[in-house]
């Protein structure tokens, strides 16, 4: 028996992707290796039922979270949710949409078109944040463009007092029938595109449409510890819905603008603190910046760049975590500019000295020379 392939892999989509996606992509191959389109095509056939297959398990949520947990196994017909048990609605809707795309037909094989009831789509908005807002959290307003039923029509899209006229050409059914050889098929109306009426008075303010652009305020609370790409819904604040039905969903998406001093890995800080090479040598206590104010550290003697020093608790505590990041402080050895005269002859002096007992003032130089030496000896 032949093993099954991902569902995620047969509709050539990420374990991410979104509904509308995976719709998309499942008409796609069905459009492609439909029965009607390769008569006597077996491999066909065989690949237009695991596309079916794999779209009936992925648009069910329950059955989908199931397969994400369990593999095949969580979908089996014989534990009671197998990929032939998904319910005729769902499955109806969107095999009415392929046979619209082949043969002309809006979805379900009704009047459907314009007369149906669909959900509007979501929408994406994306929000700069900064990185002292995305660790506190803040709440900031944003206008977004958005459409409104028309106030003059009511959303009927005729201009008040006339009422739509039935579409002639399909007697307002919403479809025409067509001989196509063997088959008779329906096909969308082409004058009133499934609406089965027609609109000869449209309302002057929307033009006929029933809705008309405006731009609306939101009000967006950002929870403290959110991090680049993470998402906020708001509920019915997407696109508005054709006839009647209901709006979709506005996704807030952050993006958070760079800091000049930090930056963010998971709930942990990082920031480069330059230090004289007095104080690298000689040890010292220096303030460090968090993002709550400032806080002291201590730098031993003989401190090297590149040493990190963690401050504990002094990063974010991101929206999912129990505990707060780090603060990694990274040391960066200066070296001096613009000296005067008398610097430098100290710093000859220093040298001079430095180099009568080399390998105990400099020992990682003479652990790497003796690595070039070993290296050529070889």
């Amino acid at each position: 028996m032949a093993t099954k392939r991902d569902y995620y892999e047969v509709l050539g989509v990420g374990r991410d992707a979104e509904e509308d996606a995976i719709k998309k992509a499942y008409r796609k191959l069905a459009m492609k290796h439909h029965p009607d389109r390769n008569p006597d095509d077996k491999a066909s056939e065989e690949k237009f039922k695991e596309a079916k297959e794999a779209y009936e398990i992925l648009t069910d949520p329950q059955k989908r979270a199931a397969y994400d947990r369990h593999g095949h196994a969580g979908v089996d017909p014989s534990m009671g949710a197998g990929a032939r048990g998904a319910g005729a609605g769902g499955f109806a809707d969107a095999f009415g949409d392929i046979f619209g795309d082949i043969f002309g037909q809006t979805a379900g094989g009704g009047r459907g078109g314009r007369n149906g009831v669909y959900r509007g789509a979501d929408l994406r908005y994306n929000l700069e944040i900064t990185l002292e807002q995305a660790a506190r959290g803040t709440e900031t307003k944003i206008r977004i463009p958005s459409h409104e039923a028309c106030e003059p029509c009511k959303g009927t899209g005729t201009k008040p007092g006339t009422q739509p006229k039935t579409c002639t050409t399909c007697a307002g059914h919403g479809q025409v029938r067509m001989q196509q050889g063997f088959f008779s098929v329906q096909q969308t109306c082409p004058k009133c595109h499934g609406a089965g009426k027609v609109i000869a008075d449209p309302c002057l303010s929307c033009h006929g449409a029933g809705r008309l652009k405006k731009q609306k305020t939101l009000s967006v609370k950002i929870p403290a510890g959110v991090d680049e790409g993470d998402r906020i819904r708001l509920s019915g604040e997407g696109e508005m819905g054709v006839n009647g039905g209901p709006a979709g969903d506005l996704y807030v998406q952050m993006q958070v603008k760079p800091h000049s001093v930090f930056e963010r890995d998971g709930d942990d800080l990082h920031c480069e603190m330059p230090i004289s090479f007095t104080v690298a040598a000689l040890g010292g206590e220096i303030d460090i910046p968090t993002l709550e104010g400032h806080a002291k550290i201590k730098i031993p003697p003989e401190t090297q760049s590149g040493k990190t020093f963690r401050l504990r608790g002094k990063g974010i505590k991101g929206v999912r975590s129990h505990t707060t990041g780090d603060l990694q402080c990274h040391m960066v050895v200066e070296t001096p500019v613009k000296l005067t005269e008398r610097q430098k002859e100290l710093l000859h002096e220093l040298e001079e000295i430095s180099q009568a007992d080399s390998p105990r003032h400099n020992p990682r130089a003479k652990g790497w020379m003796d690595k070039v030496k070993d290296f050529f000896a070889d």
